[in-house]
Parts: C-alpha cells; structure tokens; sequence
C-alpha cells in the first residue's frame, strides 16, 4: 500500500472524527479504510498523519461553529489554569492544536506533592468534579495511571490530570503525535488566544 493509500486514509479518518464526533484515531482509521473500500489488513497511517488532517478539514470545513468552539474551549482552558495555578498548570492537547471538535474535552496537566491537595483545593472553591484517572506513556517505555479530575467551567469539560511535582520536567508521550506533549503556560496560553503565537515550554 502507497504513501497515497495512507494519505487518504488519513483525510477520510480526519472527515470520520469531525463529523460523526469520535475521539478514538484508531476506530476513525478502520472506518476509513470501510469507506474508501481498502482490504482489512491495509497499514494504517500513524496517528500524527490523522491528527494534521483534522486540523487542515476543520479548517477548510469547520467554518464559524469550529471557531467559536476552539475560541469557547480556550477561553476556559484560560479561566481553568488561573484557578488552578498554585499546582503550575499547563494547556495540552486540542486546545493548543485546533485538533478538536464537539466531542473533545479540554486538557490540563497540573503538578502537585498529591493529588488530594488539587481535590481539597477545588472543594474548597465549591468547585464540583468527578475523579477518574488516565494511563500516560513515557519515552522510556514506562506507563503510569495519573489521576485526574473531570471539571466543568465556562461551558466546558476540563479533563486535569494530577502528575507529581518532578512530572513538571518529564512529559510524557502524546499518543496523536508520537512524541512528548506539547505543553504551554498560562502567559502562553493567553499568547494563543491572543494570536500572538508563543512556543511551548519543554520544562
């Protein structure tokens, strides 16, 4: 199978999440490959191949309601980190690509000595949360289960996952992108909304 073959499978599997709200890569692929009528074992494209051709069918197609959604998820991603910002949040994930649609949630990392003193901090703002975790992958091959914390604030889902205070300087692997995640600051983050750019930090 071509370069070709996985390139269109890509936008297919980019046209399959945008429109019928999947967050899974791997199921938008394999309904792709359906689509476009490619046999079942067909290599598939890496997920950093899927996640630039969301963004590029997002902006060709997602017109006005893409945009108020990415100015909406933003702009709450703003709100969230200043409220959490004794635990030095950072914004990752679509909220930083523009690879997002209805179905996505906004993502923070926050770093702190435990995961309980984020939890007594939020309810001692009267904030209401659900606790769940997420398993994170590391460059070294290692994964770890962080937990996390499902909030909602200016209209929208906040998905903060509590890494411990060292994890500030050891990101771990972003799945879409095969490699350590993007992560900004709050000075960054407003850069982004802004429009006024601002590289990531690598801590």
């Amino acid at each position: 199978m071509n370069m070709g073959s996985r390139q269109a499978i890509a936008e297919e599997a980019a046209r399959v999440i945008c429109t019928e709200q999947l967050t899974d890569f791997h199921a938008a692929k394999l309904k792709a490959v359906e689509h476009l009528g490619f046999p079942p074992r067909t290599p598939l494209p890496e997920n950093a191949a899927v996640l630039q051709a969301v963004i590029e069918y997002q902006r060709l197609f997602g017109g006005a309601a893409y945009r108020e959604r990415l100015r909406s998820m933003r702009a709450a991603a703003l709100q969230a980190m200043r409220l959490l910002m004794p635990f030095s949040p950072r914004l990752v994930g679509g909220a930083v690509t523009g690879a997002v649609t209805q179905a996505h949630h906004v993502q923070l990392h926050v770093f702190a000595d435990s995961a309980e003193s984020v939890d007594i901090d939020l309810l001692n703002r009267g904030i209401d949360f659900e606790q769940d975790e997420r398993h994170f992958r590391y460059a070294n091959g290692r994964e770890l289960r962080i937990p996390l914390v499902r909030l909602t604030l200016g209209g929208e889902l906040i998905d903060v996952a509590i890494f411990d205070v060292e994890g500030l300087h050891r990101p771990p692997i972003n799945p879409l992108e095969g490699r350590s995640y993007q992560r900004l600051d709050l000075e960054q983050a407003q850069a982004l909304v802004e429009g006024r750019g601002g590289a990531a930090q690598n801590d």
